[in-house]
């Protein structure tokens, strides 16, 4: 079995997550364009004219993990029409363009990357460039939609040398932008001093204390704020001091005081931090300093009550942050999905689940993280495994539309938690007297039970066409409300939210081939189905229909398919794929039999050097690989033993090794000379 050890940056970098100025300009290559008037934001009022809330903290948030500027810009009328107010976005900041600029999730190129800061400007090779960002705001701003954009001011790339010199001169020097704790690592979590001023896992620790960074720092927020920006979520906001924390050499901790209110249109603005909860976090002091934050530890309650059919009332109706319900809720983010193998401990439809608890409840702001194209319990990072493209799409999920949208009708009714059942199996949530919605995790429910509903008749609005009576204080089940399934029900300020068209590739289409590549089409409640690849022609296409990319359509390793789909009420759906040719992207690599690579080892490493050659399941030799050959100093050869028209290479001395765990292998070339970056 592969085993492969993790370094300590790499770890650091998985274990924590963590954001960019040049001159703005509309894109005018969007396909998205919606046939309806702008929406009316009427900020007196609690809904716009399409049924999203004005104000992010009563909506729902969509986090379009990943998601590059362009796909969420053709996406937003999808968004909306799943009744998400707001969305956000992955960091947006120039950062380290790692390995090449590899595009993959994980493996060719990293998610994180775009979490190492190396100027605070706005735009990125993994996301777009500003201009893009002001066209996505601008785009779902007459939508109604709000943009948080995610921002990464405790830290910078470690590769220092790559950082801008704008940067560095403007904060005074390399050694002015960082604090004096920045050598030394944290070891004791509880230790404020430490928390705030150490190094994290390998990452430089900014001196968010140093004005002239506030300075610099409070630029680029504005610039995303006059390009479209409504709030922001600020990684890593626990390891960021608050006013009476302990000072590092008496400097002034007030980076908080001056990001949240020197900034423009600073009453309107959404701030949260993530404070991920444990020994001293201070979570309700950073509610009260930032405006609101993250609700980890109810997330972790929510996923558990989930996975063991156990959702009593009194297990998930504190929020867990204090006295405030200032927070934003999630089932999982993309520290949990990545760091806690929550990815292989939840299906979709139990994240379904949890969300309808988070979103139908009063109290926190509930966020939805799309999980990765075709990801699965098996499959973390999908069949795709793309960064630019949209994420799985059961963010279109009719429990997800239904929820979204009583959760947005609900504003201002208070919550009454009922359990349906003694063993706490069935929660309903009631908001007022207007709605209620019924979470159903292990057997059916038959019977009558208690709500809080007038009475009358309701339609389920998941399915907008089961229908339940409620007669004297009880809701009448005459059909069981099946098991791990959600019931949605309101008549008041309901609107018939349609659902928008579905387009896509059929489930289980690769997305990784050798040579040409096929897939059936899906086209679902649309008027009109187009396709086009690369930048070619658009094709009208129809459910069934298939779609057949070439292999030298792929000639630089990679082919963009797009598809365009309209529902009968004007509203666009947009879905992008990335399909990725293995033969192309080894165009002139691989090597042959009798061939010799050289590696080059750290001094740290001992002497007896491995070389794991392998690709897929093929392997020259099982882990840890063939012993190399010491040629002179730290140089070391191996002959291979057979051919590899694709290949790649891991070198290790059984303990150390490069590339590190979970890191695909550097690419097999013959006579490659490779050594640790």
């Amino acid at each position: 079995m592969l085993k492969r050890i993790t370094s300590i940056l790499v770890s650091a970098l998985i274990l924590v997550t963590a954001v960019g100025l040049s001159s703005c300009g509309d894109n005018k290559n969007s396909k998205s364009s919606s046939k309806s008037s702008k929406v009316v934001i009427d900020d007196s009022k609690t809904r716009t004219s399409n049924n999203l809330t004005t104000k992010v903290k009563d909506g729902a948030i969509l986090h379009c993990f990943c998601w590059d500027f362009k796909t969420i810009e053709n996406s937003l009328e999808d968004i909306a029409a799943q009744g998400f107010s707001s969305i956000q976005t992955s960091p947006i900041n120039e950062c380290l363009e790692g390995e090449n600029g590899g595009m993959q999730l994980y493996g060719d190129g990293k998610w994180y990357y775009h979490f190492q800061p190396t100027d605070y400007t706005i735009g990125n090779y993994q996301l777009g460039t500003r201009d893009e960002f002001k066209s996505m705001c601008k785009k779902a701003d007459e939508l109604g939609i709000k943009v948080i954009v995610d921002v990464v001011p405790n830290h910078t790339t470690p590769t220092t040398d790559k950082i801008n010199k704008n940067l560095i001169d403007a904060v005074g020097g390399l050694d002015k932008l960082y604090h004096d704790g920045n050598s030394k690592d944290i070891m004791d979590w509880g230790n404020r001093l430490q928390c705030t001023t150490y190094k994290m896992g390998g990452l430089p620790d900014i001196n968010t204390e140093n004005k002239d960074f506030q300075d610099y720092f409070i630029k680029y927020l504005n610039d995303c704020i006059e390009c479209g920006a409504d709030g922001f979520r600020y990684d890593a906001a626990k390891h960021i001091g608050l006013p009476d924390d302990p000072k590092e050499n008496g400097r002034k901790n007030n980076f908080w005081t001056r990001v949240t209110s020197e900034i423009t249109d600073a009453d309107r603005i959404f701030n949260y931090g993530e404070v991920l909860q444990g020994s001293n976090d201070r979570i309700s002091d950073y509610i009260d300093t930032i405006g609101a934050c993250t609700a980890s530890s109810y997330g972790g309650y929510i996923r558990q009550g989930i996975t063991s059919t156990s959702i009593s009332s009194a297990k998930i109706s504190d929020l867990r942050v204090g006295s405030s319900s200032n927070c934003v809720t999630w089932v999982e983010s993309h520290d949990n999905y990545i760091n806690d193998g929550n990815w292989s401990q939840m299906d979709d439809n139990q994240v379904l689940l949890g969300y309808a608890i988070i979103a139908a409840r009063d109290g926190g702001t509930p966020l939805f993280f799309d999980r990765p194209m075709g990801n699965s319990v098996e499959n973390q990072w999908g069949t795709e495994n793309r960064i630019g493209t949209n994420g799985d799409l059961f963010y279109k999920n009719d429990v997800v539309r239904a929820v979204n949208f009583f959760r947005n009708a609900m504003v201002g009714e208070e919550n009454d938690f009922i359990d349906l059942d003694e063993n706490g199996t069935a929660l309903e949530i009631c908001r007022g007297k207007k709605g209620a919605v019924i979470i159903n995790t292990a057997f059916d429910l038959k019977g009558k039970f208690k709500t809080d509903l007038p009475d009358g008749t309701y339609v389920n609005r998941v399915d907008n066409k089961t229908e339940y009576t409620v007669k004297g204080g009880k809701l009448i089940c005459d059909k069981p409300i099946p098991a791990e399934s959600v019931v949605v029900l309101y008549n008041d300020n309901y609107a018939d939210n349609y659902a928008p068209a579905t387009v896509k590739f059929d489930d289980g289409a690769q997305f990784v081939t050798d040579g040409d590549f096929s897939a059936k089409l899906v086209s679902e409640n649309s008027v009109k189905s187009t396709y086009k690849v690369n930048d070619g022609e658009e094709k009208e296409f129809k459910n069934g229909d298939s779609v057949t990319v070439k292999a030298d359509e792929m000639s630089k390793g990679t082919a963009t398919v797009e598809l365009f789909g309209e529902n009968d009420k004007g509203v666009h759906s947009y879905v992008k794929y990335i399909i990725t040719n293995k033969k192309a992207m080894f165009e002139g690599k691989g090597a042959k039999k009798g061939d010799t690579i050289t590696f080059t080892k750290p001094d740290s490493w001992g002497n007896s050097i491995n070389a794991y050659i392998y690709y897929g399941d093929n392997q020259e030799a099982a882990w840890p690989g063939n012993a190399m050959t010491k040629k002179d100093g730290n140089t070391y050869t191996y002959e291979l033993q057979n051919d590899w028209d694709m290949g790649y290479v891991i070198f290790n001395d059984g303990t150390e090794q490069y590339p590190g765990q979970n890191e695909q292998g550097l690419d097999l070339e013959s006579g490659g000379k490779y050594s640790v970056d």
